[in-house]
């Protein structure tokens, strides 16, 4: 794979279950080196384009490549070269968190014993106790720190940190995904799934949201920030009424319009201007509030 070899690739995918089609000819390429969010709620087809990708479901048309390889003819490569954390983890119930991660490492043909020391000791886990006894939350740690240590090419991760607490979720995705792009950046890629847009908000550049089974919003991070605004102008009387499509939601507090726009912010506010607001600020959407009025 070369540089310019997406991590992923997806054309035309079709999957469907019975008559009900859970992804409606999907396309989406995502950049070697990038963290790459994909968002939906649930049932909107980011599960079963995940399996497809893992060659863990066959897709009914379409094509995905994973690393410049398909994964079901060429499963065995693209499996030594990828992690995968799904979001219901389980372990032989006969192993210990020691001998869970000595038998995952035996399947690979290099393991970062730094890493996996650094996460035993910040997660707290005890490598002697049997992967029975362990929550669900140090299940998906211990699923987290097997994915790691691998240094894979490319980390997919479907709901990673729902298990997790609040101050472990922080600190997994701010240092531990943080620290494995950093590794080697360019060619380490993220693909993580969740609904907790809000903990990876500094993390992601690009995203896809998914409705469906369809993709509705693509956009680099930097890109949806640019386009997607929230205005807040106060007037000395009742606020006017703006009839502009660039205008997604509009609501009314005492004397104040607070619009969010699409694309359209400039000419909204040359509309706000010209009807004489005492003051008038502008920010930024968040990706999940991006992720919000995208789907209303």
């Amino acid at each position: 794979m070369t540089n310019d070899t997406p991590a992923i690739e997806i054309r035309g995918l079709v999957r469907c279950f019975g008559k009900t089609e859970a992804v409606h000819g999907l396309d989406r390429t995502v950049p070697a080196g990038s963290c790459y969010g994909f968002f939906g709620r649930n049932g909107a087809g980011k599960t079963t384009t995940i399996k497809c990708l893992l060659n863990l479901l066959k897709p009914d048309s379409g094509t995905v490549r994973v690393l410049g390889m398909d994964p079901a003819t060429q499963e065995l490569e693209v499996k030594r070269r990828i992690a995968y954390v799904p979001d219901q983890v389980a372990f032989y119930p006969w192993m210990s968190v020691r001998d869970t991660l000595d038998y995952a490492a035996s399947f690979r043909s290099k393991w970062n014993t730094d890493t996996e020391n650094s996460l035993l000791e910040r997660f707290r886990l005890d490598v002697r106790k049997p992967v029975t006894g362990l929550s669900k939350g140090q299940r998906t740690q211990l699923a987290l720190i097997g994915a790691i240590c691998a240094d894979p090419d490319l980390l997919v991760l479907d709901e990673p940190t729902s298990g997790l607490d609040p101050i472990v979720r922080r600190e997994f995705i701010e240092a531990v995904i943080g620290a494995y792009q950093d590794a080697d950046p360019g060619r380490r890629t993220v693909f993580v799934s969740t609904h907790l847009i809000t903990e990876f908000e500094g993390l992601i550049d690009r995203f896809t949201i998914v409705e469906g089974g369809k993709a509705t919003v693509c956009l680099d991070a930097d890109e949806a920030r640019s386009k997607y605004r929230r205005l807040r102008a106060r007037f000395a009387g009742e606020p006017p009424t703006l009839k502009n499509p660039g205008i997604l939601r509009q609501t009314r507090n005492g004397r104040e319009l607070v619009l969010v726009t699409n694309g359209a912010t400039e000419q909204v506010l040359a509309e706000l201007r010209d009807c004489q607001p005492e003051d008038i600020q502008s920010e930024a959407l968040s990706l999940e509030e991006i992720f919000v009025v995208a789907n209303q």
